[in-house]
């Protein structure tokens, strides 16, 4: 009988923390006016608004590197009336509480607008375009299978969710003022690094159709910003950028290079240079460090004064504080390697 009550007070408890969840969120104060027990909330509770700032770890990793913490602790603070999502592929439906003995994890568990969940792509892919390509394709042949699985993933997450999507290099410094929008990498070329839609959007369904239809696995890029360039290109009349303004057409913003690129990618190292004078950045909305590039595993280090050092102290200071000054003197160094 004990037994019986307690799985109907478990039952009742869910219900009623999901309900105040719904309502603290029409009410559009869900992480600053009522703490809510995130362990009773469900992946489609808190994705249900389209509004969350979206993340994916495809690698088995559980221990995210400091860029990975900085990514998420900066959008949970440039929207921190939003949820911000991050699947990870190691988690493998277990989960790991903020007691975690993994500093990273532990330190973006405690933060009350960000939710970590399993990426479990044979559930994500259902009902999409994307399930018969999932099983037909053999990931231990593929050369690229963690971008490949990160660039379905990422579609499929929108497609059903809504919200935006970044990559676990993209820093934010100011909230982004469109919702239906690509990046532009360079004129007439886009990014799948950082995008937005409302769920079930129409673009992002012929995206995964493209991605099935035209997939080749050889191509690095194929599934991901050349297939964004290959929508995109016949719905509008790209042309080059002039001054910082950005594009339109059907409904979508195609967003000046400026907003997440201002330092393109030859230019990477720029970074974690010393700078006379820093940029402000004052036409940027995001800032993408292309890790991709970084094979050296160049990181942000306590005391350099590094344009990228100073970016952690200013949109990602727990992580500044507890994985870059907390690692002095440790004899650790952190290698990032996200994507």
């Amino acid at each position: 009988m004990l037994k019986e009550i307690q799985i109907v007070l478990c039952f009742f408890f869910v219900f009623v923390f999901a309900v105040l969840y719904e309502l603290s969120l029409q009410s559009g104060c869900v992480f600053s006016c009522m703490p809510i027990s995130k362990r009773f909330l469900t992946q489609e509770d808190v994705m249900s608004q389209s509004r969350s700032i979206i993340f994916v770890e495809t690698t088995n990793r559980l221990e995210p590197p400091s860029l990975v913490s900085c990514s998420v602790e900066s959008a949970a603070r440039i929207y921190h009336d939003r949820p911000v999502v991050f699947f990870m592929k190691g988690l493998d439906s277990t989960w790991l509480d903020s007691n975690s003995t993994y500093a990273a994890f532990s330190l973006l568990s405690a933060m009350k607008n960000v939710f970590i969940f399993p990426l479990q792509m044979e559930t994500l892919f259902q009902e999409t375009p994307l399930l018969t390509w999932y099983y037909k394709v053999n990931a231990t042949q593929e050369k690229h299978w963690v971008h490949i699985s990160s660039d379905a993933s990422r579609l499929a997450l929108i497609w059903k969710y809504g919200g935006i999507y970044m990559d676990t290099d993209v820093i934010s410094i100011r909230p982004i003022p469109v919702a239906n929008f690509l990046a532009a990498q360079a004129s007439q070329f886009s990014s799948n690094g950082i995008f937005g839609f409302p769920h079930h959007h129409w673009f992002i369904w012929d995206c995964m159709k493209d991605f099935v239809r035209n997939y080749n696995g050889r191509i690095w890029g194929n599934q991901g910003p050349f297939l964004m360039t290959r929508r995109l290109r016949p719905l509008c009349n790209l042309t080059n950028f002039h001054n910082v303004e950005d594009q339109s057409c059907q409904n979508i913003s195609f967003l000046h290079p400026q907003r997440f690129y201002p330092i393109p990618y030859p230019a990477w190292r720029q970074y974690y240079k010393v700078w006379d004078t820093s940029p402000d950045f004052n036409d940027s909305y995001a800032l993408h460090l292309w890790n991709f590039m970084n094979k050296e595993h160049k990181t942000a280090v306590a005391g350099s004064n590094t344009l990228v050092e100073n970016v952690y102290k200013t949109y990602c200071p727990t992580t500044y504080k507890d994985l870059v000054q907390g690692t002095e003197g440790s004899g650790h160094t952190q290698q990032n390697k996200a994507e």
